[in-house]
């Protein structure tokens, strides 16, 4: 399985023999390890369940669950696959060895939230004009007049904008620190920095 829970630290650039600037976003990762391994039998499907990092203060219901892998993560993520690997077992560690500098990969965050947005900063409308008697500057406009006499779901309107799960897909991992562990991924990654990001294998590859 070629997936990795990571933190998000920043980004800078590199600079190839050739002079091409390229923009890349570190990421720390600290060690994976598995907490549950679901299986067809038992579960209906088969997954890896994988923690990271130290949590405080956890419940005695996930202390429970936690037991076996002698493990208190303060991130839990579930990686579905279609085998199961057969060296693996509850406790196993998955280091960022499992990627390799070319690798294409596909990122998952939560993107930085804006609060409550207009409909300009939101959608990109334009805004009113301000000449010749124009007086509705930065308001969406008619939202509807006579049928249906209701507003349909998804309309573009103002409301929370960011703060929701995104994924790139298609990153290349740049180079690969194991000493340091960390891991650089070309191109932007969604989410503040210190969120946590999941690096997986591309699924278009």
């Amino acid at each position: 399985m070629k997936a990795l829970i990571t933190k998000k630290i920043g980004m800078t650039s590199t600079v190839d023999e050739n002079g091409v600037l390229t923009p890349v976003t570190i990421l720390s990762v600290e060690d994976n390890v598995v907490t549950q391994i679901k299986s067809v039998e038992t579960d209906g499907y088969n997954a890896l369940q994988v923690g990271m990092g130290s949590g405080k203060n956890l419940g005695k219901s996930l202390l429970g669950h936690l037991k076996n892998s002698k493990v208190t993560p303060k991130t839990l993520r579930e990686f579905r696959v279609d085998e199961l690997p057969e060296d693996v077992k509850v406790g196993d560690t998955i280091s960022l060895d499992v990627f390799e500098p070319g690798d294409k990969i596909d990122v998952t965050g939560t993107s930085k939230g804006k609060g409550w947005a207009g409909t300009i900063k939101r959608h990109n409308f334009h805004r009113g004009r301000k000449t010749h008697g124009g007086r509705s500057y930065r308001r969406p406009g008619s939202i509807g007049s006579m049928y249906p006499q209701k507003i349909f779901k998804g309309k573009k309107m103002a409301g929370q904008m960011g703060h929701v799960s995104v994924t790139t897909q298609n990153l290349r991992i740049a180079f690969v620190l194991p000493e340091e562990k960390v891991i650089a991924v070309t191109g932007a990654v969604p989410g503040p920095k210190k969120s946590i990001v999941i690096v997986k294998q591309a699924v278009k590859q």
